[in-house]
């Protein structure tokens, strides 16, 4: 699938719709991450990478802006860990939910709702933009990558956090990967996150927006080159952030990381 095709269908508001449905349950997943070792290992994956970036910054002078926050784990955990945070989503409910996960925390983090390829801040507004699990399912991912590159710093620090969700609808050898972590889930009694809760309307949604069908990370280091941006990949950050349940559910799908520098 050619991503410089228009999306005919307005998916803007068709994942609005689908993630205000899933806002009670997705914020679920994201509490249990604050409670277990996910909150500190996560925290200094983040931190290392952004300090090793300004290396001669105090922390609370690190502007970050997250991208599609959902119920605000990341936002949580950088304001926790000291850093000026923003965050926005394009879903009101899963905003709701993210103050509310905050807690002592919300006087600390800036909440907007904000569509990821049309934000509304200035040029050079951040030092660093980071997102998890979002790219895949904009619309247009390219305009997003502009967008983001646009709003930070002359060094700035883009963090991205993906995978290839739902490339198995589009190659057969990854759709049997696929159904076999759903055999590796049943058999070891663990909850498998990639079924129920209406994930047959998201599968709809991915056939249809244009990194269902891509091979990632390779087109986002061509994007992001293209962008004059330089960039890299750390193809097995999952083994080191994604705990045993993620690893059962989504072996087939491994999480990488973009990393680029403007």
């Amino acid at each position: 699938m050619n991503t410089a095709v228009a999306v005919k269908r307005n998916v803007t508001e068709e994942n609005r719709a689908y993630w205000t449905h899933r806002a009670p349950t997705y914020s679920m997943e994201n509490r249990t991450e604050l409670m277990t070792d996910q909150r500190e290992i996560w925290k200094a994956v983040i931190s290392s990478r952004i300090d090793r970036a300004f290396p001669n910054r105090d922390r609370s002078s690190i502007r970050v802006l997250e991208v599609g926050t959902g119920p605000g784990f990341f936002a949580i955990i950088l304001a926790e860990a000291g850093y000026d945070v923003t965050a926005v989503d394009l879903t009101p409910a899963m905003l709701e939910q993210a103050r509310v996960n905050a807690g002592k925390l919300l006087p600390k983090i800036r909440f907007y709702e904000m569509n990821a390829e049309t934000l509304d801040f200035e040029d050079a507004s951040f030092d660093v933009v980071l997102s998890r699990n979002l790219t895949w399912n904009l619309p247009h991912p390219c305009v997003a990558y502009e967008e983001w590159n646009r709003v930070l710093t002359e060094h700035g620090l883009l963090l991205n956090f993906d995978a290839n969700w739902y490339n198995y609808l589009f190659e057969d050898d990854k759709r049997d990967a696929y159904e076999q972590d759903r055999i590796n889930s049943r058999e070891a009694g663990v909850a498998d996150l990639n079924v129920g809760d209406r994930y047959d309307r998201m599968e709809e949604i991915a056939r249809v927006i244009p990194l269902s069908a891509e091979h990632r990370p390779a087109w986002d280091l061509v994007t992001l080159a293209d962008l004059g941006m330089a960039a890299s990949a750390e193809t097995d950050i999952w083994e080191t952030v994604w705990n045993e349940q993620e690893k059962l559910n989504f072996r087939s799908t491994p999480m990488f990381l973009v990393a680029a520098r403007k």
